[in-house]
């Protein structure tokens, strides 16, 4: 008796197939995040773009002149900057897609990030936050080496370092959160083995 009732309850044509249509048109709507994705690639194409125009101009005033160190050193820490955001893109377009839209089916290939294995929502967070704190540093960076400049003020030096420093904190209080959920997720392998083999046997016994 205990086993009808059970396959009556899990048959397709029962009471919850109007909620679990609901649910698949739910987890159908994951796709609609692809333009998205896809408009963060454009946003990279741009930002080739823009690193291309900065190295041809860095060019031009290494080889047809004799600009000042600070000159030079300031458009090279654009370039780094540019290379820092497109890193920042290609984490969110892969690790995002991979994490909520669908898998990329990339096993196996020769050139698959390494961080792409274990990625999920945590990861990416961290690594997004380690981002952001190098792409901030560079910026305080430029600020530092323009600070003799009567247009950066002390105000906005002690500003944009406590933004920094918020940032640096804000990383580590994620990556110690992550670190304590998965220091108290359950361990597999073992107590779920024996609770499911406890579970067949009481289904054989009914």
């Amino acid at each position: 008796m205990r086993v009808a009732q059970l396959s009556v309850a899990e048959t397709p044509t029962g009471p919850r197939t109007p909620l679990r249509r609901v649910g698949y048109f739910m987890f159908f709507s994951r796709w609609i995040q692809v333009p998205l994705y896809l408009g963060l690639i454009v946003a990279q194409v741009v930002y080739v773009w823009r690193f291309m125009m900065e190295l041809l101009h860095l060019i031009q005033l290494g080889f047809g002149g004799t600009p000042a160190e600070t000159t030079v050193m300031l458009i090279v820490l654009g370039l780094v900057d540019v290379v820092m955001i497109s890193n920042l893109l290609i984490m969110v377009i892969i690790g995002g897609y991979e994490t909520f839209v669908s898998r990329l089916r990339i096993e196996g290939h020769p050139d698959q990030p390494q961080w792409l294995s274990h990625v999920n929502a945590n990861v990416l967070k961290v690594k997004l936050a380690m981002a952001i704190i190098g792409i901030s540093s560079i910026h305080l960076l430029q600020i530092f080496i323009n600070a003799a400049k009567p247009t950066i003020t002390d105000r906005e030096l002690i500003w944009k370092t406590l933004i920094h420093l918020t940032f640096v904190v804000s990383a580590i209080a994620l990556a110690m959160i992550d670190r304590m959920m998965e220091g108290g997720r359950p361990q597999h392998g073992t107590g779920d083995g024996e609770q499911s083999a406890a579970t067949s046997q009481e289904r054989l016994a009914a």
